[in-house]
This record gives C-alpha cells, sequence and structure tokens, in this order.
C-alpha cells in the first residue's frame, strides 16, 4: 500500500518529548488535523494501548454471530455473500426451519448491542480520564510540541487537555486565548524559529510603541491648538502651512538616504539616534502653540526630523529582523513585528486620547506629561537595542573576535561582544559603562583595548599612491599581494587597506585579521614597521603576518562561525577608491 509521509511528526512515548521524531505513514495524501487523528490513518490500533492493564477490546454485532458457517449459520444461503442483510439470508424468511422468529432475533440483538455500547463507553471513560496512564503521542510542527492521548470514544488521537472535556473552562479558555495570541504575534515554530533575544527585544519594543503614540497623539494635539483649532475653524492659511511643514520634511528623506551604508555598520546606535531625533520633533511640535507665528518654521524643522527618523528606523529595522530569522522565516518575522506594532499604536493612541482629553489647552500639564512619556519612550528604546544580539562582523565586532582569538585561542561569544560594543563608537563618553557592567562580560581587558585601538587606525578603501613614494616599494606590495584581493601596509601609524578592484567582503575581513596580528606583533613582539620594501621580505612583519593569515584564517572563521558568528564577509563602509593591477610579464 502507498502512502506519504505525515506533515507532522507523531512521537509515541511519555510526557517528555523523546528525541529524534520517529514519521508514521498513513493512506491520506494529506497531513492529519492536530485535534483529531485516527489510529487507521496512523497505523495503529487503540488496543495496542492499555490502561490498569486490561487492553480495550472493540464490541460489535459480529461478535455474537456463530462462527462455524458465516452469515449463513449452515443454512447453505450464500456464507461468502454479502453479509447478514443480503436477501437470501436466513433471518430474513420466516421458515420452519429458523428456530428463532425475526421480531425475537432484533429484540435480542438490539438489547445485546446497547449493553455492549454502554460498556464500551464507560470504558472509554475511564481510560480517557486517566490519560496520564496512557501512553501519548506528540504532534511536532516547527518548533511546538503538542500532546496528544488517545480518545476511545471518538477512536481518534485528540489534543491531551481536550480529553473528556466537553465544556469551557477558565484554564481551557485561557489557554485557547493565549494560543491565538501566540499565532497572530509570534512567529510559527516559536521560540525555535527565532534567535534567543527576539522575545526581549519583542517586549521592550511593545512598551516604546504605546508611549511614541501617546507623544504623538500630544503634539498632533499642540499643532492643531498652534493653527486655530481651538478658537474655531481653520482657516485656509492653516491649511497650506501643514502641507508645507510636510513637504519640506520629506525633503530630509531624500538627503540621508545617501548614509544607508552607515546604517549597516552600526545599526543599534543609528536607531537610538533616530529615536531621540523623533523624540525632539514632537518636543519641537509641543513648543509651536506658544510660537503660532512660526508654525511653519517649527513645524518644517520637526517634519523633517520625524522624516529622517522614519528612514533610520525602517532601514535598521531590517538589520535586526534578519538576525532574527534562525529559520530564514525573514517575511514572517517582518510581518509579525508589523502586527506587535499595529497592537502597540492602538493601545498608545487610545491613551493617548484620554491623556490629551485630561490636558485639554494647558501647555504646562501638555510638557510635563510629554516629558514624563519620552523619558519611558527611550529607557524601553535602550533597553531593547541592547538585548539584541547581531550575528554579522562590523570592524568593531570582527576585531574583538580575533583579538580575543589571538589572547587566548577561543572565539568570543556573541553575547558578550554585542555587550561590550558601544552604541555610539564616534561618542566615546556617551559609552561609559558602570563597573559592574563592564566586569560582567567575559572578555579580556586587553582584547577591547585592542579592539577599540584597531578601529580607530583603520582605513578601508585607502589610496595606493598615499602609501608608497618609489617603484621598489610598490613592486614588493604588489609581489607579496598578488593572490589577495588587497594590500596591508602601515603608514603614519594607521593601517591602510588598499582594495583591489575585485575585493570581496570576505577579502576585507581576511585583511581585518591581518590588521589584528599585526597589532599583536607591534604589543607582545615588538615589531614596528621598518619600510614598505623590508617589511615585504621574508622575516618582516608584513610578510609574517600574511603568512600567518593564509594558515589560520580558516581556522578562526570556523571557530568564530561555531560559536554563531556569520563570516561570510565584513560589514563596513570602505572609501570608494579601487585599484587594478596590471602585470607586465
Amino acid at each position: 500500500m502507498t502512502g506519504c509521509v505525515c506533515k507532522s511528526f507523531l512521537i509515541q512515548g511519555s510526557s517528555t518529548p523523546p528525541l529524534p521524531p520517529i514519521y508514521f505513514r498513513h493512506s491520506n495524501s494529506g497531513a492529519p488535523p492536530s485535534s483529531a487523528l485516527n489510529f487507521t490513518s496512523l497505523g495503529l490500533k487503540a488496543s495496542q494501548f492499555h490502561a490498569h492493564g486490561l487492553p480495550w477490546k472493540r464490541f460489535n454485532a459480529h461478535s455474537l454471530l456463530p462462527d462455524n458457517g458465516g452469515w449463513d449459520s449452515g443454512n447453505k444461503n450464500g456464507g461468502g455473500g454479502g453479509g447478514p442483510f443480503e436477501s437470501s439470508s436466513w433471518w430474513w424468511h420466516e421458515d420452519g426451519d429458523s428456530s428463532l422468529s425475526g421480531p425475537l432475533f432484533f429484540s435480542s440483538l438490539f438489547l445485546c448491542s446497547a449493553a455492549c455500547c454502554f460498556c464500551h463507553l464507560r470504558l472509554a471513560c475511564a481510560l480517557a480520564s486517566s490519560s496520564e496512564d496512557c501512553e501519548a503521542v506528540w504532534e511536532v510542527r516547527g518548533g511546538k510540541w503538542t500532546k496528544l492521548v488517545p480518545d476511545f470514544v471518538q477512536d481518534a488521537f485528540v489534543i491531551a487537555h481536550q480529553v473528556g472535556s466537553g465544556s469551557l473552562s477558565v484554564g481551557n479558555l485561557w489557554l485557547q486565548s493565549k494560543h491565538v495570541c501566540m499565532r497572530l504575534m509570534l512567529p510559527e515554530g516559536y521560540p525555535d524559529s527565532v534567535t534567543s533575544d527576539y522575545l526581549e527585544y519583542s517586549l521592550w519594543r511593545g512598551v516604546q510603541g504605546v508611549a511614541s503614540q501617546i507623544s504623538g497623539v500630544l503634539a498632533t494635539q499642540a499643532l492643531l491648538y498652534a493653527v486655530g483649532l481651538g478658537k474655531g475653524a481653520i482657516p485656509t492659511a492653516a491649511a497650506v502651512n501643514w502641507v508645507l511643514k510636510d513637504g519640506i520634511g520629506y525633503l530630509s528623506k531624500i538627503m540621508l538616504s545617501k548614509y544607508g551604508r552607515h546604517f549597516d555598520v552600526n545599526p543599534k546606535g543609528w536607531r537610538l539616534f533616530a529615536d531621540l531625533l523623533e523624540n525632539a520633533a514632537f518636543g519641537m511640535e509641543m513648543l509651536t502653540p506658544a510660537f503660532p507665528h512660526l508654525f511653519l518654521l517649527i513645524g518644517a524643522a520637526a517634519g523633517a526630523g520625524r522624516s529622517a527618523a522614519a528612514l533610520i528606523q525602517a532601514a535598521t529595522r531590517s538589520c535586526f529582523y534578519a538576525g532574527f530569522a534562525a529559520q530564514r522565516n525573514f517575511a514572517e518575522v517582518i510581518a509579525k513585528g508589523e502586527a506587535q506594532g499595529m497592537v502597540s499604536k492602538s493601545f498608545g493612541i487610545m491613551l493617548g486620547i484620554a491623556l490629551a482629553n485630561h490636558i485639554g489647552s494647558s501647555m504646562a500639564l501638555g510638557l510635563a506629561s510629554f516629558s514624563m512619556v519620552t523619558w519611558i519612550h527611550m529607557f524601553c528604546n535602550l533597553k531593547s537595542y541592547q538585548s539584541i544580539q547581531i550575528r554579522t562582523l562590523n570592524p568593531y565586532r570582527a576585531s574583538l573576535v580575533f583579538s580575543e582569538y589571538l589572547l587566548s585561542g577561543q572565539a568570543s561569544p556573541v553575547k558578550d561582544v554585542n555587550e561590550e560594543e558601544p552604541l555610539f563608537p564616534a561618542v566615546p563618553f556617551l559609552n561609559s559603562k558602570s563597573a559592574n557592567k563592564a566586569h560582567s562580560v567575559g572578555l579580556s581587558s586587553n582584547a577591547k583595548e585592542a579592539a577599540a585601538e584597531i578601529e580607530r587606525r583603520l582605513q578601508l578603501g585607502s589610496k595606493l599612491s598615499d602609501l608608497v613614494n618609489n617603484k621598489d616599494d610598490v613592486l614588493a606590495l604588489l609581489s607579496l599581494y598578488n593572490e589577495e584581493g588587497y594590500i596591508l601596509s602601515e603608514h603614519k601609524g594607521r593601517y591602510c587597506v588598499v582594495l583591489k578592484e575585485t575585493s570581496s567582503l570576505q577579502d576585507m575581513l581576511r585583511a581585518l585579521f591581518q590588521v589584528n596580528y599585526l597589532y599583536w606583533l607591534e604589543k607582545n613582539a615588538g615589531y614596528e614597521a621598518r619600510g614598505t620594501s623590508v617589511d615585504c621580505k621574508p622575516g618582516g612583519w608584513l610578510h609574517l603576518s600574511l603568512e600567518y593569515v593564509r594558515r589560520e584564517f580558516n581556522h578562526v572563521k570556523n571557530d568564530a562561525e561555531s560559536a554563531g558568528w556569520v563570516t561570510d564577509g565584513l560589514i563596513a563602509r570602505p572609501l570608494p577608491n579601487r585599484i587594478r593591477p596590471v602585470y607586465v610579464a
């Protein structure tokens, strides 16, 4: 008999989901429903399950009939025929040879069947009520495990908490509501379909979404008061000013889009900056009632800030969601994130309207409420970004991983590196950490110092003409890096990486690993630059470091992948300079 593999994994076992799962075949082509799986479709018999040491047995009318003649009972009415309801069967004809009359036989059959059904029902209910003692089946869909137990009344497998429950209780209603919310708000297969930091991020984002909508309602109310809504009808000039305000604000999106590559390198810092910019725009709109004659100027500046913030938020959101998609379910993670955002916005709008009704036209109460809500908004944003564990490698994260590898021989965990990475690398005083926070991260202080120093001295996309000034140095560099996609040299205290026209993200990652080894030689072995031509010769630090990269890069890459890092390339914003070496025979 042919069949197809069931879409759900069904595992016979105990209360703990066993691994690995076992596939069961059934005769239907589709997957069995999660709430009721027939014994016959699973290839299992209900009699195989025992309770209280007694096997369950099916009773039917056939068991009441004699075994020695099929359905004709020796009356030669065709025992191999169509069964007891065939027109030629003996019990349809009341002849003198039959020992039982028709009505008496039907009455006996009916009473026996009723008694058997009653016993069957009572036994089935008793077995179903003691589901803890029965063998269970687990249905696996994505990362969700559902316990199924045999229901002998329905002759099927059903969800464990539904056995013997014909009415809706408070507990069942809560479980059903929880299940619906999880299906709507979380990706299918949660928590296995996303990374471990997804839930914490989503919770903090939900609270900040409510706060953001409250601020938006308060700011919109202030704008409407500024254009005269509280004094009567909105004049035509106010409507024109409103349109100009939004139109001028849209220009900021166009101008800011050129910095898109910066968002990839440091998405957390840019996202927090966007939140600050958005709250500053809301604050400017809150001040418009005090300066109604400057409505267009203040509104345009606030609109530009909000548009720029929206652009940065949309760009960085993709970076976060891509990291959450543990099973390549990128689109689903985005869809669930939008659903969570809509729920937060709905609550925020309702709370904002209620708060705005209490505040009215009082500017003092409006500013006080706005300040409190803004603090909540920024705090939740900060906590949500700190919970994210980005697995791609930018210059700082890659340098921290490589430096720790050179010092300890092990790749740094994703969580430790993300906790150490500053949100604003260009503004050091904003990145100060408490002493307890600094000691909680399992990274050496030398590795942290090396990563910060390398990021400061690194220059990707340098011009070759800025590094060398004679033919010998050029030929030495081209010869040394003939098989590489980059050229590395030290110049005026900076690690300058010249990228070839065919350079890839992987080449930039290799170059950064060599930079880390150069820094290690400088700090621990006393090496220093002595001239480009000398450094490229055997024994020179450029030659020595390149040999080390060719020997160890694949090892550190594999170790980093084992630690959870994505090592397909370096996420950076190099300068646009490239070279095309031409080798003349």
